[in-house]
């Protein structure tokens, strides 16, 4: 479950956080030429989200549209992604998401794919989603609110789950938290898709991921993920030093 926002997020925090992001997410090769990040905008029904056809790896936060719930554009001048409404109703039904981040990560999609082979824990880090990543079975672009709203349901209160032949949906606390969530998820995949070339996989149990979570600081860790990240692109000019 997400919490609220922190006190010193702001309108133009936020637009740097998710141009960084998006940056981030095609640096660590999640985001490609398609999938969008999103924030919700303090105190109001609406979000901040891309324009359509720019390229995520060259995001400019002033580029950014506010949008409100119903997916019409209230601030700035463009068109905003067709699959907008996967954010706009999750926003809708819940209000203690603060970022939601939609991509097309194959390598984790295709988890959705072998009912054999369901995407399991082997990572402590998946203990952000304890109660297991549900699949949403209509692989169709989620480009109505009708659709957004079955997303909501298939997610029933979770943070993440897999659209089977599609993608990913995540949901968290912040812009850089669901950066971190969305490494992890991968890593978690990767891990996984190694350890069953390797002979049978026995996952994380429920118990062993109570006892990760039990001294886990998440703010702390999100911070320190943030840092390196960042740092790091920085230095690679993926992003300007300015917005760390």
């Amino acid at each position: 479950m997400t919490t609220s926002p922190a006190p010193d997020v702001t309108h133009e925090s936020l637009r740097l956080d998710i141009a960084a992001c998006s940056r981030l997410l095609v640096a660590e090769d999640i985001l490609n030429y398609s999938g969008h990040v999103s924030a919700r905008l303090p105190g109001r029904d609406a979000f901040l989200i891309q324009q359509t056809h720019d390229v995520r790896a060259f995001l400019e936060p002033d580029r950014l549209l506010v949008v409100d719930f119903d997916g019409k554009v209230i601030e700035g001048d463009g068109k905003p992604p067709s699959e907008l409404f996967i954010h706009a109703e999750i926003y809708r039904a819940r209000p203690e998401a603060q970022s939601v981040a939609h991509f097309h990560h194959d390598p984790t999609t295709i988890f959705a794919a072998v009912p054999t082979c369901p995407l399991v824990p082997v990572k402590n880090h998946f203990a952000r989603w304890v109660g297991g990543i549900p699949v949403h079975y209509d692989s169709s672009h989620i480009d109505n609110p009708g659709k957004g709203e079955q997303v909501v349901a298939t997610l029933d209160g979770r943070d993440a789950l897999l659209l089977r032949g599609h993608g990913q949906v995540l949901v968290a606390e912040s812009v850089r938290a669901v950066f971190i969530d969305s490494v992890h998820l991968v890593e978690n995949a990767g891990a996984l898709t190694l350890a069953t070339q390797l002979g049978a996989v026995e996952p994380l149990t429920p118990a062993e991921l109570d006892r990760f979570l039990e001294t886990f600081d998440r703010p702390k860790h999100v911070k320190k993920l943030w840092k390196y990240y960042a740092q790091v692109a920085a230095a690679r000019n993926v992003i300007p030093t300015e917005w760390i």
